[in-house]
């Protein structure tokens, strides 16, 4: 198998007997033991299982049936989401012996696409948190610099893609834990619009919290995972906020001319917190973009959202204690700090502070809503520090301003979860250390095909300039 393949290919050539899912699960296996010793990514893996698996689609392939869309294509799982025979730890060392009895429907949704699942991968405890460090398995380093944070909470997911041990992998998403560690390890990942992928095991009906995404290497791959997590069968249709929709359209993007798209940039959002160094590195590749190719509109524009990183400390109380309640007053002081710095402050916050804050939150979808009567797409940078050494919980200053939360640095993120709208994470190319760096691309809510068609014309204009192409690691495992 050339290890050099997309999912998509992968998939293609396994239906056209070109490989077989054996092959590609082997391959996998391999670049886990190669890569994953100094990475740690996989905290739990599938070995035997994925093996029986392969062997299943590969007898089918001979009896020729018609496959699904991923057979024979391996994944990694995050470990907030249940696989049926492996432990679902959150991270955590309460958790190590709990073995999951059935699938979370995202991966059920992967298994009957043919999708074979090799591991589980780590994240910050209980998944909250931009820095893949847990006291059950230690840290997950980034694959340009194993000392460096690869973001979170969905890292090892990250991690996994970008040092390709396999090509897709499962993220959720709160605050930015998709895009955030997607910016830092140079792969693409997709928060849709809420409701787009059905979460079964939501502990909230309605909310822009609790998303769950794919991460790929390339545009294309994130769309056609999302054909299939996004499926309405299997259960889909049990999470009250999944709303009518042809997933299956995911897997063809349409072919835009960038000549006819009108873009709107920002650095901020207004004024958020973002480092000097990340400002100039947008920059840079917003001027890159404009030499790449022509559009209709390049503009900066002044988008205000500050008031939306205030909004969004206390809808996430809000939401902590809906998933929470029933086992707070159980947690240790030594549980994580992040988990209970809000849960705390969520104890002395009132019901018309969250009811101000719903308001408020109107009004920045408003705003939000109205870039997008001149625009196709927003485009600010991914997080507004570089990648730092993950011993940091969070960046101790930027810029000289000192962080005083988990969330204070995430503002970039944390502003478009209050909003709503559908974002690609995509790589645009590294910094002067060689570290990646990446941007959110925002769409119309519920334009979610036309948002990742526009992410998929801009990654390719990585082809006339290197500097905005995805960068790839150099491992040495």
């Amino acid at each position: 198998m050339d290890a050099a393949k997309t999912a998509l290919e992968q998939a293609k050539a396994v239906a056209a007997g070109e490989t077989t899912a054996a092959a590609l699960v082997e391959t996998a296996q391999q670049q886990i033991e190669r890569n994953n010793p100094a990475l740690n990514a996989i905290i739990t893996r599938a070995d035997e299982q994925a093996q029986a698996e392969a062997a299943h689609w590969d007898c089918r392939r001979k009896a020729g049936d018609k496959l699904p869309p991923l057979a024979g294509v391996p994944v990694a799982i995050k470990d907030n989401q249940h696989v049926a025979g492996l432990r679902t730890t959150l991270g955590s060392t309460r958790h190590l012996n709990a073995i999951a009895p059935s699938d979370a429907g995202i991966v059920a949704r992967l298994r009957a696409a043919g999708a074979i699942v090799v591991g589980k991968t780590n994240l910050p405890e209980y998944s909250i948190g931009a820095n893949t460090v847990n006291p059950a398995f230690g840290a997950t380093g980034n694959p340009f610099d194993p000392k460096a944070s690869c973001g979170g909470s969905s890292g090892g997911s990250a991690v996994a893609v970008a040092a390709d041990m396999v090509k897709l992998a499962t993220g959720s998403d709160h605050g930015g834990s998709l895009r955030i560690p997607a910016g830092f390890c140079g792969i693409v990942a997709f928060r849709a619009s809420p409701g787009v992928v059905p979460n079964e095991e939501r502990r909230t009906p309605a909310t822009h919290y609790s998303l769950q995404g794919p991460m790929a290497q390339t545009v294309e791959d994130a769309a056609l995972m999302l054909s299939v997590i996004a499926d309405r069968r299997l259960g889909g249709n049990r999470d009250p906020m999944a709303f009518p929709l042809d997933a299956a359209r995911f897997r063809a993007l349409d072919a835009l001319d960038t000549s006819r798209l009108r873009l709107a940039v920002s650095a901020d959002l207004g004024g958020l917190l973002v480092s000097a160094q990340t400002r100039d590195l947008f920059t840079d590749r917003i001027e890159r973009l404009s030499r790449a190719a022509a559009f209709a509109a390049l503009d900066w524009h002044d988008l205000n959202l500050t008031d939306a990183p205030g909004v969004d400390w206390l809808l996430r109380q809000d939401v902590f204690v809906s998933q929470y309640y029933q086992e707070a007053d159980t947690w240790p002081e030594d549980f994580s700090p992040n988990v209970h710095q809000t849960y705390d402050a969520a104890r002395q916050t009132s019901m018309q502070d969250i009811a101000k804050a719903r308001h408020r939150q109107l009004n920045l979808i408003h705003r939000m809503h109205a870039v997008f009567d001149s625009y196709d797409a927003l485009i600010v940078p991914c997080v507004g520090v570089q990648p730092f050494e993950w011993r940091h919980n969070y960046p101790p200053t930027v810029d000289g301003q000192v962080i005083k939360n988990y969330m204070a640095w995430l503002h970039l993120t944390s502003s478009l979860t209050v909003v709503g709208n559908p974002v690609v994470a995509l790589p645009l190319g590294v910094d002067e250390t060689g570290l990646p760096f990446g941007v959110q691309v925002i769409g119309p809510r519920f334009d979610d095909h036309r948002l990742l068609s526009i992410a998929a014309a801009l990654q390719a204009l990585g082809g006339r300039d290197q500097q905005l192409a995805r960068p790839v690691p150099s491992l040495k495992g």
